[in-house]
């Protein structure tokens, strides 16, 4: 029986790899729907090649580009964010690959949980923003989320190998980092460029998370999204910088016992481990060469120099809506380094400024209350940048998010 397969920023690394992947496989699994932000060339490319049934792009002028160009029988829909959302929970759709970016990803993974589906899910920031409240919705309309990203999947492959352990028999759970580019860079980062923030040593990733890689905010959300997804205590997560990226995470049990998952840093194989979950098939991805690895190194995170991580595991501490507005102020300040307006190190200063200036409680939020709080962070984080004193006089050439 065909598996169906909504793909969900298909023209960003994550989609790319998925698409790779699913070409790979035996024959079983179809490209069903595909959506981009504004890539029209290569999402018209893509639907050339997979023939799905629906495409649909966020931005209107790349839809107009679309009209009248897809093949016969490829249908466009409509601009917006009600698209993404309607190919989430398409009854026909069996597996979601939810590669999109940012918060603007929240409402396609709430509607494919109320549709039961089994996300594929490497967008992490709705689960930053109500990890807890979108797991009790998993349980409550029998939907399933199968993390993507190599750290999350490599513990959830460690769970597996147990039978899917309860927290009880958990002693700690070993997150690793790479580092990001300037890990082992002397001196202010100050006067880092865009450019070199998205140069990351080990993982071909999108502009967003690849500056979140190098500020380490990505290893807080990573932190945050884990302890939802396996009911851990945050204090049972402890992050480990290992820059060769080869053990991509690991578990160790009551008894002493530490389980790895070890493998070339290659997003094809988390992303098929998803798709065909929890079948393991033949992989595109090159076997790991263990005479070929002169050493493994460990190094504990340095949160005064990478002040992003120390705010994300505060944020998770207090709970609440604060992770909400950690994300929603992440990625303003992102987008405003990425367009040349901030500086790098002004990142994790208009995050700050904009967490002190939230008054929530530390109650679980529902989804709706995720929804306001996102957006009333953005928009107090967009303030903040105006009035704080951030913007630079000269601004550097924009890399599009």
């Amino acid at each position: 029986m065909t598996k169906n397969i909504t793909v969900l920023g298909s023209t960003g690394s994550i989609g790319l790899s998925a698409l790779d992947v699913i070409e790979n496989l035996d024959g079983a699994y179809r490209v069903f729907a595909l959506s981009a932000r504004s890539n029209w060339k290569k999402i018209l490319e893509q639907a050339r090649r997979h023939r799905p049934k629906y495409v649909t792009v966020f931005d209107p002028a790349a839809a107009q580009k679309l009209e009248g160009n897809l093949p016969s029988g490829v249908k466009l829909l409509p601009p917006g964010v009600e698209s993404l959302m309607e190919i989430s929970a398409h009854p026909q759709a069996d597996l979601i690959v939810d590669g999109l970016v940012g918060g603007i990803g929240f409402a396609p993974l709430v509607s494919a949980i109320k549709a039961g589906k089994t996300i594929a899910l490497a967008n992490k920031e709705p689960m930053v923003m109500a990890g807890e409240t979108l797991m009790k919705e998993c349980a409550r309309w029998n939907a399933r989320i199968v993390p993507v990203d190599s750290e999350p999947s490599a513990i959830f492959q460690c769970l597996e190998c147990e039978g899917g352990a309860a927290a009880g028999d958990i002693a700690r759970v070993f997150l690793t980092a790479s580092g990001g580019p300037f890990f082992k860079r002397r001196g202010s980062l100050s006067g880092v460029t865009p450019r070199q923030a998205v140069s990351h040593p080990r993982w071909n990733m999108g502009p967003k998370i690849s500056v979140d890689s190098a500020t380490l905010m990505n290893k807080g959300f990573e932190a945050i999204e884990i302890a939802a997804l396996f009911l851990l205590p945050l204090e049972k997560i402890h992050i480990v910088i290992h820059p060769q990226s080869v053990i991509h995470s690991a578990v160790e049990y009551k008894d002493g016992s530490v389980l790895a998952q070890m493998s070339r840093p290659d997003m094809r194989l988390p992303i098929q481990y998803a798709i065909t979950y929890p079948d393991r098939k033949p992989s595109p991805v090159r076997p790991l060469d263990l005479f070929s690895i002169r050493k493994l190194e460990f190094y504990e995170p340095d949160l005064r120099r990478f002040e992003c991580l120390s705010l994300a595991l505060e944020s998770a501490r207090r709970g609440g809506g604060w992770p909400a507005v950690l994300s929603a102020a992440d990625e303003i300040a992102v987008e405003l380094f990425l367009s040349g307006l901030i500086g790098f190190n002004d990142i994790p200063s208009l995050v700050r400024k904009t967490l002190s200036a939230y008054n929530g409680s530390g109650r679980s939020i529902s989804i709706s209350d995720a929804v306001e709080v996102d957006e009333w962070a953005r928009n107090k984080a967009r303030e903040l940048a105006r009035t704080g004193g951030f913007r630079r006089k000269t601004a550097p050439r924009k890399i599009k998010c």
